[in-house]
């Protein structure tokens, strides 16, 4: 929806339409240089527009984390998705699959003989077909590398086509182990990959990535990446390094509300900027505009800005707010505000709240 009258009372949550743009593309550059191809994780955004921006600049199709995030990208036009997740398909959920692989293609994620199964029995002669979840070093969900091939052949022969192996190398979320987490997710894959063919299934998709390791990603091993906080940046990657300031595309726009010398108040708090706070995190969030500025207090509707040494804004001046994780913030807003040059828009969040 165009916007004729003043963008909405604060706070809000803004993207700025050059900015990712650039993102898009420039990411969509690094990874075709290495012969792989982008599967960007829609989870970060939940927008079927954003998601053909990324089509449109050569993705090959989508991942999500969620049956409902699937559902939501399907009905918005996305023909190819991957739910990176090890689901458990009960008869509810194999009827919704079912639904979708009759609209586009549609692969999931196993993480074992049982689930397997579960999948197979529910969705054999529908085209779905299966990756096997691999644990690189983050230690959340997956199999040991060397599993991965009696996994697959379990899926396979129970009537459902396993294609390949992926994994979520997620300890490069730490300022020294992006390229770390990126060797070690390229040494799993590969032992992975070499399991499925021990049990004579050629793995056509060999699948990992993020943000911060994708400047790492092992061309030669890995046939896509699915980065997903690389279109818009946060505040997370910006201490990271992974992202400069100038390449954060969105903030939430905020109102100050007190002000002391050395402190400011804002209305956005954790109801719209989210609450996470990695260990590594200097605040609860950044000032894109005041870069030595932190968050230092956070609560439902307040921010409490520590302004270390940075000019004080006025009273009731409107500040960019850069959330730590971007991802939390865009699923508690319906709408964005999409800013390019002087025109200004509402772009729906199409998958919010599709949390199952």
């Amino acid at each position: 929806m165009r916007m004729t009258l003043a963008p909405p009372p604060t706070p809000f949550v803004a993207v700025e339409v050059p900015v990712l743009e650039r993102n898009i593309a420039a990411r969509a550059r690094s990874i075709g240089e290495l012969g792989i191809e982008t599967r960007p994780h829609a989870k970060t955004h939940k927008s079927s527009r954003i998601a053909r921006m990324q089509l449109d600049a050569g993705a090959r199709g989508i991942t999500v984390a969620t049956i409902g995030e699937a559902e939501a990208f399907v009905a918005g036009g996305v023909d190819d998705v991957f739910i990176a997740y090890p689901l458990w398909v009960d008869p509810d959920r194999g009827t919704r699959l079912r639904a979708l692989a009759e609209r586009a293609e549609v692969r999931i994620g196993v993480e074992s003989i049982e689930s397997a199964a579960r999948a197979a029995e529910e969705l054999r002669g529908t085209g779905v077909r299966v990756l096997v979840e691999v644990d690189s070093g983050h230690h959340r969900t997956g199999v040991a590398a060397s599993d991965a091939g009696r996994i697959a052949r379990a899926a396979a022969d129970a009537g459902l086509p396993a294609i390949g192996v992926f994994t979520f190398p997620g300890h490069s979320y730490s300022p020294d182990g992006r390229r770390t987490a990126a060797e070690q997710e390229a040494a799993a894959l590969a032992e992975a990959a070499a399991s499925l063919r021990g049990s004579d299934i050629e793995p056509l998709v060999v699948s990992g990535g993020s943000t911060p390791s994708a400047d790492f990603a092992a061309a030669g091993t890995l046939t896509e990446l699915r980065p997903g906080v690389y279109v818009f940046g946060d505040a997370q990657q910006w201490e990271l390094g992974t992202y400069a300031r100038e390449q954060i595309a969105l903030t939430v726009h905020a109102t100050v509300v007190s002000r002391r010398a050395d402190r400011i108040v804002v209305d956005a708090g954790s109801k719209i900027l989210g609450a996470d706070r990695a260990a590594y995190s200097t605040g609860f969030g950044r000032l894109l505009d005041l870069p030595d500025a932190r968050i230092t207090s956070l609560s439902e509707h307040h921010a409490v800005v520590e302004l270390d040494g940075s000019p004080a804004p006025s009273l009731g001046a409107t500040v960019r707010v850069v959330p730590n994780h971007v991802c939390s913030a865009v699923n508690l807003v319906d709408s964005f505000v999409a800013f390019d040059g002087g025109r200004a828009e509402l772009w729906p969040v199409d998958a919010r709240g599709r949390n199952s």
